[in-house]
C-alpha cells in the first residue's frame, strides 16, 4: 500500500458507494460535491486502481472498488460500534481472558485446566480452538493471552516461547456398557476385536497409543479417528466403538458421557501444557493458571 493512503479518503469513498454517488454523498457529508470527488480520486491514485465508474446517471464499483468497499464495510463498521463498546466497558468491567485450545485436547480436561480462571466474578472467556501452529501464530500476534496443548512448543527461533507443564493423567479405555460387555476375551486382547475409536495422528497421544499397540501385538480394528476430542467421545458414548481418554476426568466421563472403564492403558500418559510467549507473564489469569505447575 501506498504510504500516502488516506483512511479519511477511504472513508469519503466508503460514503460514495453506500449513498450511490457523489452529489448524494456530499449531502451527507455536508461537503462539496468537488471536495468529495477529489477525495475519491486522490484514494484511488494512491491505490493505482480505479474504484467507480459511470453507470447510467450514477455510479457502480469497479472489481478493485467491490475489495475496497469490503474492507472499508469492516473498518468503518467497528468505527461505528466503538462508542458502544467503549460504553459498555465501562458500564461492565470485565477481565478477558483469551484462550488458545488444540483441537486434540480433551474439553473436559480444558475445563478443570481453566477451573482457576474461572473463579474471576468479571471473567470475559474467549476459547479459540485450532491446531497448534495456527494457535502459536495468533499467540505470537498477541491476539490470544495463552495456549493448552498437548504437548510442549516446538523450538522456533522466530517466535521465543515458554511451555509450563499444568499436569498429566493416565489413559484408560472406555465404552458403552453394552460395548464393554461384548468384550469375548480378556483385557487388552479383547481391543483387537472390539470396534475403536481413536484421535488422529496430529495428537500426541495417537503416537503413544499406536506404540502401546505395537508392544503387546495387538492389531487394533480402527472404525474413526477424530481430530476433536470431543467428537471421539461422543460418537464413542453412541455404541460405534471403545475409545481412550484421560482417567483426570474418569468421574465426569461417566457422568457425561454413560460410559464404562473397559480396562487402563499402562504405560500411557496424556501430557497439558499451558504456553505463553517468552516475555514476563503480565496477564494475572495467565498466572492463576500456572500456579500448579509453579
Amino acid at each position: 500500500m501506498s504510504t500516502s493512503f488516506n483512511y479519511k479518503h477511504l472513508y469519503y469513498f466508503w460514503v460514495v458507494a453506500k449513498e450511490g454517488g457523489i452529489t448524494r454523498a456530499a449531502d451527507k457529508l455536508d461537503m462539496a460535491v468537488q471536495t468529495v470527488s477529489a477525495q475519491v480520486r486522490e484514494l484511488e491514485r494512491s491505490l493505482g486502481y480505479a474504484l467507480l465508474k459511470p453507470a447510467g446517471r450514477g455510479l457502480v464499483l469497479t472489481e478493485a472498488g467491490q475489495v475496497a468497499m469490503q474492507q472499508a464495510d469492516l473498518i468503518f463498521q467497528l468505527g461505528e460500534n466503538l462508542p458502544f463498546r467503549v460504553r459498555d466497558a465501562v458500564s461492565m468491567p470485565t477481565v478477558r481472558l483469551a484462550v488458545g485450545i488444540c483441537d486434540g485436547l480433551p474439553k473436559l480436561v480444558v475445563h478443570r485446566l481453566l477451573l482457576p480462571a474461572m473463579a474471576e466474578s468479571n471473567l470475559r472467556l474467549l476459547c479459540h480452538e485450532g491446531n497448534l501452529n495456527d494457535l502459536l501464530g495468533d499467540l505470537a500476534l498477541h491476539r490470544l493471552d495463552v495456549v493448552l496443548s498437548d504437548r510442549p512448543a516446538p523450538i522456533n527461533p522466530n517466535i521465543k516461547l515458554y511451555s509450563h507443564a499444568l499436569g498429566q493423567s493416565t489413559i484408560a479405555w472406555y465404552g458403552t456398557g453394552a460395548m464393554v460387555a461384548s468384550a469375548k476375551q480378556e483385557f487388552p486382547q479383547c481391543l483387537a476385536d472390539l470396534p475403536l475409536l481413536l484421535p488422529t495422528a496430529h495428537t500426541a497421544l495417537r503416537d503413544r497409543l499406536d506404540l502401546w499397540f505395537e508392544q503387546r501385538g495387538i492389531r487394533p480394528r480402527v472404525v474413526g479417528e477424530f481430530a476433536d476430542s470431543a467428537l471421539l467421545k461422543t460418537f464413542g458414548a453412541s455404541g460405534m466403538g471403545v475409545f481412550p481418554a484421560a482417567e483426570w476426568v474418569h468421574d465426569d466421563l461417566l457422568a457425561y458421557y454413560a460410559v464404562q472403564k473397559l480396562g487402563p492403558c499402562e504405560g500411557v500418559t496424556e501430557h497439558f501444557f499451558a504456553i505463553g510467549t517468552e516475555k514476563k507473564v503480565h496477564h494475572p489469569l495467565v498466572q492463576r493458571l500456572l500456579q500448579p505447575a509453579l
